[in-house]
């Protein structure tokens, strides 16, 4: 197996990052806030990161992204780290789909690239897709195909699509050099991204 190739961005880019947990009142550090905490350190990429527990608790954090973080322009990707099933997600034993995700982020987006962790599929139709963009006013939403909720994809391929999007903000160009470095794990978890 090679090594992973994770390229440096130049300058301080940013993320914000979105989990569900089981008990977002308990202080815990979870696999994601290691993983981001390495990006920092090895990627220049910062994050701000909440945990959630209910979709109230989600609508809250990004309403805290808008209203009271004076960085949100710096945001450009919103990283949701959420279990679900197809076009579902799962919070606190509730599915909440795609459209009221959609709903729940409305005009809220703007321009902005929602990219989902692969602890979900995201396989969406062309018409759900254009539906989520429009209605939150994203750039873009990703995923993939292939869910392993036991083990998740920002080990891996989300810290190499990361970095590539903050060196080159063209999406096409972005998926294209993504394939071309990390074709097989692309094509193993089916990686995802409608615009």
């Amino acid at each position: 197996m090679s090594k992973l190739e994770i390229p440096i961005t130049e300058v301080e880019n940013f993320i914000y990052c979105l989990e569900v947990v089981p008990d977002a009142t308990v202080d815990q550090t979870t696999e994601i806030v290691i993983i981001l905490e390495d990006m920092v350190a090895q990627q220049n990429i910062t994050s701000i990161y909440k945990a959630c527990d209910t979709v109230e608790g989600l609508e809250d954090s990004i309403n805290h992204l808008l209203y009271d973080d004076h960085n949100f322009k710096d945001y450009e990707i919103i990283y949701l780290v959420l279990p679900g099933e197809a076009n579902t997600i799962l919070i606190n034993g509730y599915y909440y789909s795609i459209q009221e995700i959609a709903e729940l982020f409305e005009g809220k987006m703007d321009g902005k690239v929602i990219h989902f962790a692969n602890k979900k599929v995201l396989d969406l139709t062309d018409e759900e897709s254009q539906y989520f963009l429009d209605v939150t006013g994203a750039r873009a939403i990703s995923g993939y195909g292939v869910p392993s909720p036991q083990s998740t994809s920002t080990y891996t391929i989300d810290r190499v699509f990361f970095s590539l999007f903050y060196e080159n903000d063209d999406l096409k160009e972005v998926v294209e050099r993504l394939f071309y470095k990390q074709y097989q794990l692309c094509k193993l978890m089916d990686f995802r991204l409608y615009y």
